[in-house]
Protein backbone atom coordinates (compact mmCIF):
# COMPACT_ATOMS: atom_id res chain seq x y z
CA UNK A 1 0.00 0.00 0.00
CA UNK A 2 3.21 1.95 -0.19
CA UNK A 3 2.18 5.38 -1.60
CA UNK A 4 -1.37 5.34 -1.20
CA UNK A 5 -3.76 7.50 0.93
CA UNK A 6 -5.42 4.91 3.43
CA UNK A 7 -8.12 4.33 4.33
CA UNK A 8 -9.85 4.89 1.09
CA UNK A 9 -12.42 3.76 -0.90
CA UNK A 10 -11.33 4.99 -4.06
CA UNK A 11 -12.14 3.28 -7.39
CA UNK A 12 -9.16 1.82 -9.08
CA UNK A 13 -8.35 4.68 -12.31
CA UNK A 14 -5.56 4.15 -15.01
CA UNK A 15 -3.84 5.82 -17.58
CA UNK A 16 -3.83 3.36 -20.56
CA UNK A 17 -3.27 3.41 -24.28
CA UNK A 18 -6.48 3.04 -26.76
CA UNK A 19 -5.94 2.54 -30.46
CA UNK A 20 -2.22 4.02 -29.69
CA UNK A 21 -3.51 7.32 -27.83
CA UNK A 22 -2.78 8.18 -24.12
CA UNK A 23 -6.48 7.60 -22.44
CA UNK A 24 -7.43 9.01 -19.25
CA UNK A 25 -9.68 8.40 -16.34
CA UNK A 26 -10.24 4.64 -17.36
CA UNK A 27 -11.49 2.78 -14.55
CA UNK A 28 -10.87 -0.75 -13.92
CA UNK A 29 -13.52 -2.92 -12.32
CA UNK A 30 -14.30 -6.25 -11.93
CA UNK A 31 -17.93 -6.50 -11.31
CA UNK A 32 -19.14 -6.81 -14.91
CA UNK A 33 -18.37 -8.55 -18.03
CA UNK A 34 -18.83 -5.92 -20.85
CA UNK A 35 -16.02 -3.38 -21.18
CA UNK A 36 -17.53 0.04 -22.12
CA UNK A 37 -16.63 3.22 -23.93
CA UNK A 38 -18.29 6.62 -23.43
CA UNK A 39 -18.43 9.43 -25.75
CA UNK A 40 -15.63 11.30 -24.99
CA UNK A 41 -12.96 8.75 -25.97
CA UNK A 42 -15.71 7.69 -28.73
CA UNK A 43 -15.51 11.47 -30.33
CA UNK A 44 -11.73 12.10 -29.32
CA UNK A 45 -11.01 8.68 -31.17
CA UNK A 46 -12.60 10.61 -34.17
CA UNK A 47 -15.24 7.10 -34.44
CA UNK A 48 -18.34 7.20 -36.64
CA UNK A 49 -21.55 5.55 -36.72
CA UNK A 50 -19.96 3.19 -39.18
CA UNK A 51 -16.94 2.08 -37.34
CA UNK A 52 -19.53 0.14 -35.14
CA UNK A 53 -20.74 -3.39 -35.84
CA UNK A 54 -23.83 -4.56 -34.03
CA UNK A 55 -25.04 -5.03 -30.69
CA UNK A 56 -28.73 -4.95 -29.70
CA UNK A 57 -28.42 -6.22 -25.99
CA UNK A 58 -29.53 -3.39 -23.43
CA UNK A 59 -27.07 -3.01 -20.58
CA UNK A 60 -28.18 -1.63 -17.04
CA UNK A 61 -26.42 1.60 -16.09
CA UNK A 62 -25.31 2.24 -12.88
CA UNK A 63 -28.06 4.40 -11.82
CA UNK A 64 -30.12 1.34 -12.77
CA UNK A 65 -31.71 2.48 -15.94
CA UNK A 66 -31.70 0.29 -18.90
CA UNK A 67 -29.19 1.47 -21.81
CA UNK A 68 -29.41 0.41 -25.71
CA UNK A 69 -25.78 0.78 -26.88
CA UNK A 70 -24.58 2.29 -29.95
CA UNK A 71 -22.66 -0.43 -31.01
CA UNK A 72 -19.29 -2.28 -30.60
CA UNK A 73 -15.88 -1.67 -31.89
CA UNK A 74 -12.95 -4.13 -31.67
CA UNK A 75 -9.53 -2.00 -30.80
CA UNK A 76 -6.32 -2.57 -29.31
CA UNK A 77 -5.50 -1.79 -25.71
CA UNK A 78 -1.72 -1.35 -24.56
CA UNK A 79 -0.37 -0.93 -20.78
CA UNK A 80 3.58 -1.24 -20.41
CA UNK A 81 4.10 -2.74 -24.11
CA UNK A 82 1.45 -5.67 -23.83
CA UNK A 83 -0.97 -5.63 -25.93
CA UNK A 84 -4.42 -7.17 -26.22
CA UNK A 85 -7.46 -5.96 -28.56
CA UNK A 86 -10.67 -5.94 -26.70
CA UNK A 87 -14.35 -5.08 -27.84
CA UNK A 88 -15.73 -2.47 -26.42
CA UNK A 89 -19.60 -1.77 -26.07
CA UNK A 90 -20.16 1.89 -26.89
CA UNK A 91 -22.87 3.78 -25.03
CA UNK A 92 -23.28 7.29 -25.49
CA UNK A 93 -24.14 8.16 -21.72
CA UNK A 94 -22.67 10.57 -19.43
CA UNK A 95 -19.76 9.20 -17.22
CA UNK A 96 -16.45 10.72 -15.46
CA UNK A 97 -14.53 7.94 -16.80
CA UNK A 98 -13.88 7.65 -20.66
CA UNK A 99 -13.89 3.83 -20.13
CA UNK A 100 -14.59 0.94 -17.91
CA UNK A 101 -11.92 -2.11 -18.31
CA UNK A 102 -13.91 -4.72 -17.29
CA UNK A 103 -13.28 -8.92 -16.67
CA UNK A 104 -12.69 -9.69 -20.88
CA UNK A 105 -9.86 -7.03 -20.12
CA UNK A 106 -8.84 -8.21 -17.05
CA UNK A 107 -8.31 -12.00 -18.27
CA UNK A 108 -6.76 -11.22 -21.97
CA UNK A 109 -4.08 -8.90 -20.26
CA UNK A 110 -3.71 -11.36 -17.37
CA UNK A 111 -4.44 -8.26 -14.74
CA UNK A 112 -4.49 -8.76 -11.27
CA UNK A 113 -5.79 -5.40 -9.60
CA UNK A 114 -6.38 -4.07 -6.27
CA UNK A 115 -8.34 -1.55 -5.11
CA UNK A 116 -6.94 -1.63 -1.90
CA UNK A 117 -3.21 -0.94 -3.55
CA UNK A 118 -4.65 0.90 -6.27
CA UNK A 119 -2.58 -0.58 -8.98
CA UNK A 120 -3.29 -3.38 -11.22
CA UNK A 121 0.16 -6.36 -12.01
CA UNK A 122 0.33 -8.32 -15.07
CA UNK A 123 3.02 -10.34 -16.39
CA UNK A 124 4.91 -9.27 -19.26
CA UNK A 125 7.65 -10.78 -21.54
CA UNK A 126 10.54 -8.92 -19.51
CA UNK A 127 8.69 -9.78 -15.97
CA UNK A 128 6.35 -8.36 -14.06
CA UNK A 129 4.38 -5.01 -14.48
CA UNK A 130 3.19 -2.62 -12.20
CA UNK A 131 0.50 0.19 -13.03
CA UNK A 132 -0.06 2.51 -10.12
CA UNK A 133 -4.17 4.00 -9.81
CA UNK A 134 -4.51 7.80 -9.47
CA UNK A 135 -6.44 8.47 -6.09
CA UNK A 136 -6.54 12.04 -7.35
CA UNK A 137 -8.72 11.60 -9.89
CA UNK A 138 -10.78 9.16 -8.53
CA UNK A 139 -11.57 11.22 -5.71
CA UNK A 140 -12.20 14.19 -8.09
CA UNK A 141 -14.61 11.57 -10.05
CA UNK A 142 -16.78 10.93 -6.72
CA UNK A 143 -16.62 14.78 -5.74
CA UNK A 144 -17.96 15.33 -9.55
CA UNK A 145 -20.61 11.88 -9.16
CA UNK A 146 -21.77 13.93 -5.55
CA UNK A 147 -22.37 17.22 -6.80
CA UNK A 148 -24.21 16.23 -10.29
CA UNK A 149 -26.66 14.26 -7.53
CA UNK A 150 -28.31 10.83 -7.81
CA UNK A 151 -31.57 10.02 -8.85
CA UNK A 152 -34.09 7.42 -7.28
CA UNK A 153 -36.37 5.22 -9.32
CA UNK A 154 -38.63 3.03 -8.95
CA UNK A 155 -38.54 -0.10 -10.32
CA UNK A 156 -41.02 -1.57 -12.96
CA UNK A 157 -41.10 -4.94 -14.94
CA UNK A 158 -39.19 -3.15 -17.54
CA UNK A 159 -36.71 -2.00 -15.32
CA UNK A 160 -35.94 -4.22 -12.37
CA UNK A 161 -33.37 -3.90 -10.08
Amino acid sequence: MEGTIQPHGNALIVTDRIRGFIVNRIMIDQGSSADVMYPDLYKGLELKKEDLSMYDTPLMGFDGYIVIPEGQISLLVSMEGKEVTIMFIVVILFSLYTVILERPWIHDMGVVPSTLHVKVKFRTKDGIAMIKGNQQVARQSLVAAASRGTKQIEPTEETPL
